[in-house]
């Protein structure tokens, strides 16, 4: 009976050894479905949000979609209005460029035509040309015949600018009407008028040998401008 009883005590012992090991083995093999179950509740959580997003997306494409369905309804009413707009235009324009080849048939004549003016002004200034250089190297300066100054206009009829030309040039000697432009202070066109009707009323003397003009002031008119007695200029 002590020896049954030692046995049975062995056993339970053993036993008792056994299921533990087992509970032991059953606790980790649940924890570790337990993280299995975990992690997969994790991924399936991952693809609900995933499909989420693509769900909303997809919703806002199918909005997109239909606001561009609308617009193309749109689109479609007014194709037809534009055609016809158009079919009016292309028959305008028709018009319109039979009118401006007739236009440019005219303006190629016209073309044509400056092209020979062109040509015979390249000849004429060709030949000023050709004058001009032959005055600018002429071998010596000759003055023109001086002009019978007219005593009974010699002073009162001049007005301030004049008389001031006057006396630059007895004070400084001759000069050309660009030079005495910038002294005062007068068109070109206005200091050529001057100068030539001081030269043809007999004030000055002008050198034609070469160009510009150089003018220069009359012996006479130098003693009339040094005598007290003259006339005050208006």
């Amino acid at each position: 009976m002590g020896l049954l009883l030692v046995v049975t005590v062995a056993a339970s012992i053993e036993y008792y050894r056994q299921v533990r090991k087992a509970q032991k083995e059953y606790e980790k093999a649940k924890g570790i479905v337990e993280d299995i179950v975990l992690s997969f509740d994790r991924e399936l959580k991952r693809e609900a949000d995933k499909l989420d997003v693509i769900a909303f997306k997809i919703e806002g494409n199918f909005a997109k979609a239909d606001n561009s369905l609308k617009k193309v309804d749109t689109l479609e009413k007014r194709i037809p209005p534009l055609e016809n707009q158009m079919s009016i235009f292309s028959q305008t324009n028709s018009q319109s460029n039979e009118n401006i080849l007739s236009g440019l048939t005219g303006l190629q004549s016209k073309v044509k035509d400056i092209e020979v003016l062109q040509e015979t002004l390249k000849v004429k200034i060709a030949g000023f040309e050709e004058q001009i250089q032959k005055f600018t190297f002429a071998p010596e300066i000759r003055s023109e015949p001086v002009m019978p100054i007219k005593r009974d206009k010699a002073m009162a009829a001049l007005t301030d600018t004049e008389i001031s030309v006057l006396e630059m040039l007895s004070a400084e000697g001759p000069k050309t009407a660009p030079e005495i432009k910038e002294r005062v202070h007068l068109s070109r066109e206005h200091t050529a008028r001057l100068m030539k009707k001081l030269y043809e009323e007999g004030y000055l003397e002008r050198e034609v040998g070469k160009i510009p003009f150089s003018y220069s002031l009359k012996k006479e008119m130098e003693k009339f401008l040094k005598k007290p007695e003259n006339p005050s200029p208006t």
